[in-house]
């Protein structure tokens, strides 16, 4: 990876927020519902409305996107995986409210919700006038045999279909960096679909054309130096406080968020942030983390911070959350209802409370459910759920001589048994490795299979 020299400091992106100039080139705040004007951080205040940002043709995006990965279901479940039939009522009801207070960018996949994703988004979305919405959606060829370029097109069609749209607002080259660079060539190069998707982008089927970024970073900076060719018009990465520098040490393969962001960033390219939460880590902090957060604002959600985080920089333009319930979409429409940048001092205390995070041995998992269906019945998104939570929660002891051991002890053995049914616990693992290929945190997953059930068998025996 070639080195940056073009790192935005704290201060000139605190500065670009203010007010005045529109960072990134392109990308511009404004605060107005009815996008007739624009308004000051301080009159956004007192308008409790959305925080939007411009994008390269001059259109209001709002600074929260709604990310369609887990939508609720009939069953009540929220997992992206899980059996149950899409509860569209309420998708319906989450889609007026967010279109009812702003959010107008609307993120989904034909991989998404096994298949279901693009339909349910395609019914709500209909019902409203369709000046109203931006639609973003991928062409999801993860398997070889969708690699072929009649079945790519077919992908890409089918979205238009499901979707009930005639043109997508944004799409996404989906996962680029998984498998390097022969496998991005495979997708996109051989089969000529990328020439293709920018041809459906002059005809105007395509508004804008961009991609989501995940694994070798020889792949990124490909792309990036093909832009005078591809002319992106957006880049979806991951980025968060956790990530921006320290991303690296959770996993060497992986890139600082802030490599990434400034490198779109002094190419003007818009930028769409996912897992501003790292998979709901960052919403429930270790109480020595959290602790920090709270004395700076007792009020704020630990949440909040992740998200106001994410929309302090300048080059963003919307920052997806996958929000299935209710209350997660009224908190983060509060939280961008204006955005309030975060101030020197806040960033100083996230970057302290990220150290103090790192102590802790989490496994860097997002949920993202790209290693499900286990071929062996394994829940592995739910196992290491529930034992990063119980690190975080106080509730996973290392040995017996720590204090309230043996409640911790019985806190997380009857919350694994409940999280996680009998036949899809670690100890099920045969270490067959299929997962690994399709992981974008490139985790060892038989590997902390191996680990954490050795742990559980040491808690049932109580031999530490």
């Amino acid at each position: 990876m070639k080195s940056n020299n073009t790192n935005i400091d704290r201060r000139r992106f605190l500065k670009a927020l203010s007010g005045t100039a529109a960072a990134a080139g392109a990308i511009a705040i404004t605060g107005c519902a009815d996008g007739k004007s624009s308004e000051s951080a301080s009159n956004q205040e007192e308008s409790g409305v959305m925080t939007y940002r411009t994008n390269k043709h001059g259109e209001k995006v709002s600074i929260l996107g709604y990310g369609m990965m887990r939508l609720p279901t009939i069953s009540g479940s929220s997992a992206r995986e899980q059996a149950g039939a899409i509860d569209q009522e309420m998708v319906n009801r989450q889609i007026d409210y967010a279109l009812e207070h702003g959010v107008n960018y609307f993120d989904t996949s034909p991989a998404y919700c096994r298949g279901l994703s693009e339909k349910a988004l395609g019914i709500a979305l209909s019902r409203h006038p369709r000046e109203k919405y931006f639609i973003a959606t991928k062409l999801s060829n993860f398997s070889p045999e969708s690699w072929k370029r009649r079945a790519s097109i077919n992908m890409y069609h089918n979205s238009l279909k499901e979707l009930q749209t005639d043109y997508i607002d944004y799409m996404l080259l989906h996962g680029i960096g998984m498998g390097g660079m022969e496998a991005f060539n495979s997708r996109y190069i051989d089969n000529r679909i990328l020439d293709y998707l920018v041809k459906e982008r002059r005809a105007g089927r395509i508004r804008n054309l961009g991609f989501s970024y995940h694994g070798d970073v020889k792949v990124f900076d490909w792309l990036l130096s093909q832009n005078d060719k591809y002319q992106w018009d957006f880049v979806q990465i991951q980025l968060n406080y956790a990530d921006w520098k320290h991303a690296k040490e959770v996993n060497p393969r992986n890139t600082n968020a802030e490599y990434l962001y400034n490198e779109l960033y002094k190419r003007g390219i818009p930028v769409v942030i996912m897992e501003p939460l790292l998979g709901g880590r960052l919403a429930s902090l270790n109480h020595a983390s959290a602790a920090l957060l709270k004395e700076l604002d007792p009020q704020a959600s630990i949440a909040s911070w992740a998200f106001r985080f994410a929309g302090t920089h300048p080059g963003v333009m919307t920052v997806l959350s996958g929000m299935t319930y209710m209350e997660h979409l009224r908190e983060n429409v509060r939280t961008y209802s204006p955005l309030k940048p975060l101030s020197e001092k806040e960033l100083e205390t996230l970057e302290r409370a990220t150290q103090i995070m790192l102590q802790f041995p989490l496994i860097q998992c997002n949920t993202c459910q790209y290693c499900m269906p286990c071929p062996y019945g394994l829940d592995i998104p739910t196992i290491f759920t529930h034992y990063n939570k119980s690190i975080n929660e106080g509730r996973a002891p290392a040995s017996t001589q720590d204090k309230n051991y043996r409640k911790a002890r019985r806190a997380f053995l009857i919350g694994y048994d409940r999280s996680v049914p009998g036949m899809r616990q670690a100890d099920h693992c045969i270490g067959c490795r299929k997962c690994i290929e399709h992981c974008p945190q490139r985790i060892n997953i038989p590997a902390e299979m191996v680990r954490i059930n050795e742990y559980v068998e040491k808690l049932k025996r109580e031999d530490f």
